[in-house]
């Protein structure tokens, strides 16, 4: 089992750039395919960016490709949610989550698959 925090969110003006962290105890990050999510307020959770290095790559969403990044450090065990450009429409809580598979492109890996999640953190753009 994985635990998962995640930290860095906070309020930042429209085009400015967040990191957000997120730190696993209880196992190796490397073990699970990584996905960032977000839920906006009145909307439902969504997939923005994901990591799986059994084979899997990197995979972004639409909207964030071009501006967001995923990185880890396996020191640390803790994988990255670099946010650039940041638009008001970006304002969500941002969730990580560790799904236990391998050999899945990331995109192709359904939400439900994802079995650990973190708390979240608040991310506001302003206009």
């Amino acid at each position: 089992q994985v635990l998962l925090q995640e930290s860095g969110g906070g309020l930042v003006q429209s085009g400015g750039s967040l990191r957000l962290s997120c730190a696993a105890s209880g196992d190796t990050i490397r073990n699970y395919a990584m996905g960032w999510f977000r839920q906006a307020p009145g909307k439902e959770r969504e997939f923005v960016a994901g990591i799986n290095w059994s084979g899997g790559g990197t995979y972004f969403a639409d909207s964030v490709k071009g501006r967001f990044t995923i990185s880890s450090d396996n020191a640390k065990n803790t994988v990255y949610l670099q946010m650039n450009s940041l638009k008001p429409e970006d304002t969500a809580v941002y969730h990580c989550a560790a799904a236990p598979v391998s050999d899945y492109y990331v995109q192709t890996i359904p939400i439900g698959r994802y079995n650990y999640w973190g708390q979240g953190t608040q991310v506001t753009v302003s206009s």
